[in-house]
């Protein structure tokens, strides 16, 4: 089993702070691998600071909280 099948949302996450710095929008399917390349290939794409941060986030399933905030910030 993977570790983002049975996540509701992902995102990229900051190494140091554990800082949550973006949801990923799109539906998510595939190996880890697959999906870590989709999430980052997405987010590198959204401007050219991406390419920086890039270098020190991760891949990660989001928290019970962080999926509240982020469906009440978008009114889901």
């Amino acid at each position: 089993m993977s570790k983002f099948e049975q996540a509701e949302y992902i995102g990229l996450r900051d190494k140091s702070s554990g800082k949550l710095l973006t949801v990923y929008p799109l539906p998510h399917d595939g190996s880890d691998a697959e999906v870590e390349k989709a999430v980052r290939d997405w987010y590198y794409k959204q401007s050219c600071a991406a390419e920086d941060q890039l270098l020190t986030a991760y891949v990660d399933a989001l928290t019970e909280a962080e999926i509240k905030a982020h469906q009440q910030k978008n009114g889901l």
